[in-house]
């Protein structure tokens, strides 16, 4: 792998680490599970999020929108995840399922942006004014979901002029077609670097002083 990522200037987006995803008795946890054991997310994850850390690379939360009484009623064009939202309840503010998983949890100084509504982590959210107030230039994409989620937020990130990365085992997906999509379909359009998390992880241990 040939990318180098000076840690002032890279953040890890941790995208939607809620319980309901990555929890047993979650609520979308049934639909992630296979893929998720299949590419062992819930280790890379830690070993993404904690190399960052130990490299001094930023970590940064970028949560869903926290379900209430309410939500999407009044909308003229709720997508079709917002209408599973509104039958499912997922990540309900107040309930477990809308708490982030244990292991994944904010750390004193790092952000948690705003929450988003649909796909992207940028639209309607201060995540880019927060990742430019950090000096952030290069963005790593972990977490949920690869084709939706992640890629929205990517795709967004490539457009405001950030180097993008994504992480092929840190992420998670419904159906094995739906990764494939993700990183060797749709990826190599937008992103700059597809990697695994040893390589990420490696790349973060020679990260730039």
């Amino acid at each position: 792998m040939s990318e180098t990522y000076d840690h002032r200037r890279t953040a890890v987006l941790l995208v939607d680490p809620y319980n309901d995803f990555l929890s047993e008795g979650g609520k979308v946890w049934p639909l992630v599970e296979p893929v998720a054991k299949e590419v062992g997310l819930l280790d890379n994850l830690r070993a993404v999020v904690g190399s960052a850390r130990e490299s001094g690379v930023s970590v940064v939360f970028v949560p869903h929108r926290r379900w209430e009484p309410g939500d999407y009623e009044t909308w003229a064009h709720p997508n079709p995840t917002q209408r599973n939202v509104q039958v499912r309840h997922t990540f309900a503010r107040g309930t477990w399922g809308g708490e982030f998983h244990p292991d994944f949890q904010p750390q004193p100084g790092e952000v948690v942006a705003q929450e988003h509504w649909a796909q992207s982590g940028f639209a309607t959210t201060d995540l880019d004014f927060q990742l430019k107030q950090h000096g952030i230039t290069h963005v790593v994409l972990i977490g949920l979901l690869a084709n939706t989620c992640l890629e929205s937020t990517g795709r967004y990130a490539m457009e405001l002029g950030y180097h993008v990365t994504l992480v092929r085992d840190a992420t998670a997906a419904f159906r094995p077609e739906m990764m494939h999509a993700a990183h060797e379909l749709n990826g190599p359009t937008y992103a700059h670097a597809i990697v695994t998390t040893q390589e990420i992880v490696t790349a973060f241990g020679g990260a730039q002083s």
